[in-house]
């Protein structure tokens, strides 16, 4: 069965790439939200396996509700970081980070981590 993936990211450009990854690595997009209040009612409704999260959102939001609600559904997902400075909530720390900039392979390693 092909891996269904959320994508919650607010750069447009970042999203139709990683979309394009998902494309060439046999996973199905399910869906992206740019946005907290986007992402939630995806989560809710269900329909995916796995997510990947930025975790710095457009106006300084950050994707840790987004990362509570996958984890109380025991849906697995990856932190995507711009780098040393995007600061995980510490309930989060030990959760796989996927880093900028973003190659496929990086992408498909993360993926092939969540099972």
């Amino acid at each position: 069965m092909t891996m269904r993936v959320l994508l919650v990211e607010d750069e447009p450009l970042i999203a139709m790439m990683l979309e394009d990854f998902l494309d060439a690595l046999d996973k199905s997009h399910a869906g992206t939200a740019d946005s907290v209040e986007a992402a939630l009612p995806m989560v809710e409704a269900g329909g995916f396996d796995a997510a990947i999260l930025d975790v710095n959102l457009r106006g300084g939001e950050k994707s840790f509700a987004v990362a509570d609600a996958l984890a109380a559904r025991d849906i697995p997902f990856v932190f995507a970081t711009g780098g040393g400075g995007d600061e995980i909530a510490p309930e989060h720390r030990a959760r796989p980070r996927l880093a900028k900039p973003f190659t496929m392979d990086n992408v498909e390693k993360a993926l092939a981590d969540l099972g």
